[in-house]
């Protein structure tokens, strides 16, 4: 949890970028990025040295070697710890002319921490306002993992407020609430095909940390968390860089956060390889039927992004592989022949196993539509025998464009202990309670916030719909039937009423 202070040292950082001119936030958080990383790099140098120096033997791993750069400039003063005390037109040389050069020639060799730097280019065109951040980010203690990934987390948070780019942002309390929906265990090798800032795999992290803590201790365990149990894609080079700095920061090593267009390209190299997929795609209507992998449309024959990705999730799970995914309303009623064919096979073929409504306003300001989230398990052989659906209405932020939280800190989130009166401002800590007794859910009356559908049931309708509303049904108050005896006496009473106030009227005119 970050404090008072640390929040206003990162405001003050951001305010420094608009007011040097520096206005999208895109481009605040991408170039924060290379200078934190920059940073990260003199710290991890740091430490193996501090350690040769107390323990002796050698360093491990140099990442500044020794003597100067192709340039001439000694690579002891591409170390953040020495040039942050330069004059500012001199750091701005070293920073631009020496230290972005090198961090690109990491992304060429390929090191793991610098995969991403490959065009690394710095956006400061004001030596002060450069020397201004490298202090301001020097001053906040980013000593322990937790600050420092609550430090971005809280720095990402600012991209969504400035109102640009949010679409990259999935709230953190939704991410949160399919992560402990889903409970990965140690030995899951976790998904996000859409990967974006990395948001569901950095959740699953610190998840698998806070009930797995024994993960970090056994050494073959500790070795799947740092390098093979997080997969992210995307196509964005910026998102890719925040991403895997957000991994970073977060205490993954080397996750595999790379470049790919997961609906255009063929997934034969990693079909089957995953055990959990958490994600929340986006959705950009349709695509050519040319640029779209072929292996995807033998799933189904469509255009549709949102149905290729369902697709898609199904391709890359093993079986018995699970997935916990949004999805646009559209996918759970839509008519064509498509959508009726991925919702099928959703139901016949494999375990469909919940359908949880989101109130529309989740994604404001940036989407106002209507979206669920989907949880099943891929087994080519079907298993569904109930669907669990549940109508969450609140999340704990107002559903317009402000999203301002209706509850204290303490009653956010999906962990927080409510009243009757606060559940209905958030349901998420509810929706986990009966997701953890599925018994006590087929007993719920088709009124109730959460109730079961019968696998058979949803078959009979003949289009596999999954909308909530075709299910739900509406508890209607008992009224009382007057009689016409009853009802012609009460017109007859206002009747007299109303003669009796038009004849004082008129004897207030006369």
């Amino acid at each position: 949890m970050l404090t008072g202070p640390i929040r206003s040292q990162i405001d003050q950082i951001w305010n420094a970028f608009w007011s040097g001119g520096v206005s999208n936030p895109l481009s605040v958080i991408e170039q924060l990025t290379f200078l934190m990383f920059i940073k990260r790099l003199d710290d991890l140098q740091t430490a193996e040295e501090a350690k040769v120096e107390m323990l002796g033997g050698t360093l491990e791993r140099r990442i500044f070697p020794g003597g100067d750069d192709p340039k001439g400039e000694p690579y002891a003063n591409l170390r953040w710890s020495l040039f942050k005390n330069f004059e500012a037109r001199e750091m701005m040389r070293i920073v631009d002319e020496h230290v972005f050069p090198f961090l690109r020639q990491l992304g060429e060799e390929g090191s793991s921490y610098g995969t991403h730097m490959k065009d690394a280019r710095l956006g400061f065109s004001n030596p002060n306002l450069l020397a201004k951040v490298v202090q301001m980010l020097d001053d906040i203690p980013m000593d322990d993992r937790d600050t420092k990934g609550d430090v971005y987390e809280y720095m990402l948070g600012k991209i969504a407020s400035a109102g640009q780019n949010g679409q990259f942002r999935t709230p953190r309390h939704i991410i949160q609430l399919m992560v402990h929906l889903m409970a990965p265990k140690p030995t899951d090798t976790i998904c996000d095909p859409a990967a974006g800032t990395c948001g569901f795999l950095v959740a699953a992290g610190e998840y698998l940390r806070d009930t797995h803590p024994e993960i970090l201790r056994n050494k073959e365990q500790r070795d799947h968390f740092h390098k093979g149990m997080f997969h992210g894609f995307d196509f964005d080079s910026t998102m890719l860089r925040i991403g895997a700095m957000n991994m970073t920061l977060h205490g993954v090593d080397n996750p595999d956060i790379s470049y790919r267009d997961s609906l255009a390209e063929e997934h034969n190299d990693d079909a089957g390889r995953y055990s959990l997929i958490l994600a929340n795609p986006p959705f950009a209507g349709s695509l050519d039927y040319d640029t779209t992998a072929k292996d995807l449309l033998k799933i189904v024959k469509t255009k549709k992004t949102e149905l290729l990705f369902v697709a898609l999730f199904l391709r890359l799970l093993r079986n018995g592989g699970r997935a916990a995914v949004v999805v646009p309303d559209g996918v759970l009623f839509g008519s064509s022949k498509a959508h009726k064919d991925l919702r099928k096979m959703l139901v016949e073929d494999h375990q469909l196993e919940a359908i949880i409504k989101l109130p529309s306003g989740v994604f404001r300001p940036y989407a106002g539509v209507s979206c669920a989230i989907v949880i099943f398990t891929k087994t080519n052989s079907g298993g569904t025998d109930n669907v669990w659906f549940y109508d969450m209405t609140a999340d704990g932020f107002s559903l317009d464009d402000k999203r301002t939280p209706l509850l204290d800190e303490g009653k956010l989130g999906v962990s927080a202990d409510l009243t009757e009166d606060e559940h209905v401002k958030n349901n998420l800590p509810d929706i986990l309670a009966r997701w953890g007794d599925q018994a006590a859910e087929g007993d719920r009356p088709r009124t109730a916030q959460s109730f079961m559908v019968p696998a058979s049931e949803i078959i009979a309708t003949g289009s596999w719909d999954l909308s909530l509303n075709r299910y739900k049904e509406i508890e209607h108050e008992e009224v009382d039937h007057q009689s016409p005896a009853e009802i012609i006496a009460e017109l007859r009473a206002i009747e007299g009423e109303i003669a009796e106030g038009l004849d004082r009227l008129e004897g207030m005119l006369g």
